[in-house]
């Protein structure tokens, strides 16, 4: 480890073990740096690639602290890096690879939890898809929304935030864009009715089922036209 990397180590574990709870302040630079036998430029870098990962919050006038430490303010940079990495076509599959391996579990946790109202939001938003089936654009809010909707039932915010990052919303909207220029909607909408009942009948091996089947075949239309080495509604070619 380069001396940075353990000043932020050491930095991790004053809030790991409670010593600068979430919402706590950190003492002045110089101090602190004093607290952890670093020299004033180490304890800066430190405090600098902290802040970067939202870990800290430096409010200019005021000092450094720690942030809320929620999965949702550390992993918001994940959906970011998603977007850049779509004109990757191996990328593509690699995150739909993972989308596939979490998002059908997920489900069949949801169908363990989901509330009665949480249920009634995700059926507002497949009746929503429906209506929405020519428009393409409403068809990515809502499938979007649908998703979300069911992975918040299973209460893991974490989980929740990781999904969201790997799906992301451009490439939703893109494989949207193809799915209705290859007239497949209907198919695809057909899997999110399957996913809602599931889901209807508190089912777990049911949900995952549908759900994977669902995440499967968008897998598998993207990997058929990345194959075919033909630019795809959005822009990427298979990478040779």
């Amino acid at each position: 480890m380069s001396l940075t990397d353990k000043a932020i180590e050491q930095i991790r574990e004053l809030i790991r073990t409670g010593a600068l709870p979430p919402g706590s302040k950190l003492p002045p630079e110089l101090d602190l740096a004093a607290q952890l036998g670093l020299s004033r430029n180490l304890a800066r870098e430190a405090v600098k690639a902290l802040a970067v990962a939202r870990v800290l919050e430096v409010r200019r006038g005021d000092g450094t602290y720690v942030t809320s430490l929620q999965p949702s303010l550390l992993l918001e940079g994940l959906g970011g890096a998603v977007e850049l990495l779509q004109g990757d076509s191996v990328a593509l599959q690699d995150l739909m690879e993972v989308r596939r391996l979490l998002e059908p579990i997920a489900t069949a946790l949801a169908a363990t939890r989901i509330s009665d109202a949480q249920l009634a939001e995700v059926k507002r938003h497949l009746d929503a898809m429906r209506e929405a089936r020519d428009d393409v654009e409403q068809l990515n809010a809502h499938d979007a929304a649908f998703h979300r909707a069911v992975i918040s039932a299973t209460g893991n915010e974490t989980l929740l935030t990781l999904l969201e990052g790997i799906s992301g919303r451009t490439l939703r909207a893109r494989i949207w864009r193809g799915l209705v220029d290859d007239k497949a909607a209907g198919r695809t909408l057909a899997e999110h009715e399957a996913i809602f009942k599931a889901l209807s009948t508190r089912d777990a091996a049911l949900s995952q089922a549908a759900a994977l089947l669902h995440v499967s075949n968008t897998e598998q239309w993207l990997r058929e036209h990345l194959r075919s080495g033909e630019p795809l509604p959005f822009g990427t070619t298979a990478r040779k």
